[in-house]
């Protein structure tokens, strides 16, 4: 009776021990207001980093550097550089690009002409090197210049990362980074260069690149079109998306586009926004956003 019992029984299995690595940054990504769940998949990139660090520290092992953290304080800014990801190529997520063509920038042109505006303000918000502003700046170019010619695309493109800002503004490209950009807007906005290829000046000389880091730093302008994709929603913890956020929207005018990756999902419950294109993570500011400004500390500007 007793056997046939105990043969019902499920053993629990046991649980498997985390490596030193994995949980050194469960315990410090959160210190940074960062989330695990963000970081899971590039964890080797950001603790390949670590690794190095440690070597310049002379510490053994991850144990050493929480010990290390813990008394020097200064250096959760060097950890905080390490957790910086880049994970950029043109068009990325290229429907998304498709439906910023057909529906939403059209709409925000003629929005601009009705009422006497001559730009569109558009802001890429963790621009890494630049291809996405680029790729929206080729986009205006080949498929709405034609169509708006008297509508200028103004674009600024912030990032934290002063390296990847340098690559940025020279723009150069490996043929890799391209795959979804159309051919033609390849072959006639770009000069090869060995195995790279070099975006024209024309081109190059349109986008304004400058430092910012999102948690603190913002413009002085708003924008009718900002774009804050696989950032934010991402790598933060929901009360610093939520802070983020709120500073970002505020400078978004009334019935712009704010766009976030299209696997992104934004905080529950804030104000403001509701889709404009389901299911790609294009959404319109629908109402006044100072309730949700207002949970956000006064930031500096970017300059």
């Amino acid at each position: 009776m007793s056997q046939a019992t105990n043969s019902h029984v499920k053993l629990e299995a046991p649980r498997a021990r985390l490596s030193p690595s994995v949980a050194f940054l469960q315990w410090a990504l959160p210190q940074l207001g960062l989330t695990w769940t963000g970081f899971r998949r590039v964890r080797r990139q950001v603790w390949r980093r670590i690794g190095h660090r440690l070597g310049e520290l002379h510490l053994s092992d991850p144990d050493a550097y929480r010990a290390y953290l813990l008394s020097h304080p200064e250096e959760w800014h060097v950890l905080d550089s390490f957790c910086r990801i880049s994970i950029s190529r043109f068009c990325r997520d290229r429907e998304v690009f498709e439906r910023l063509a057909r529906d939403v920038l059209p709409e925000l042109a003629e929005h601009a002409l009705l009422h006497g505006n001559g730009r569109l303000r558009v802001w890429s918000a963790g621009c890494a090197s630049g291809e996405e502003p680029y790729s929206l700046l080729l986009l205006w170019h080949f498929e709405l210049s034609g169509r708006f010619p008297n509508v200028i695309l103004d674009v600024l493109a912030t990032d934290v990362d002063e390296v990847l800002l340098a690559r940025a503004r020279v723009a150069r490209y490996r043929g890799s980074s391209m795959r979804e950009l159309p051919r033609a807007w390849r072959d006639a906005a770009f000069i090869p260069a060995g195995d790279s290829f070099v975006l024209r000046d024309e081109f190059r000389s349109a986008v304004a690149f400058r430092r910012a880091d999102l948690r603190v730093e913002r413009p002085d302008t708003t924008f009718d079109l900002i774009l804050c994709r696989n950032v934010v929603c991402t790598y933060f913890d929901e009360p610093l998306q939520r802070r983020t956020l709120g500073g970002v929207l505020a400078l978004l005018r009334p019935g712009g586009a704010f766009v976030i990756g299209k696997d992104e999902r934004l905080p529950r419950g804030l104000p403001g926004l509701t889709d404009w294109v389901p299911g790609r993570g294009i959404f319109r500011r629908a109402i006044a956003l100072e309730a949700c400004a207002a949970q956000h500390t006064e930031a500096p500007q970017c300059s």
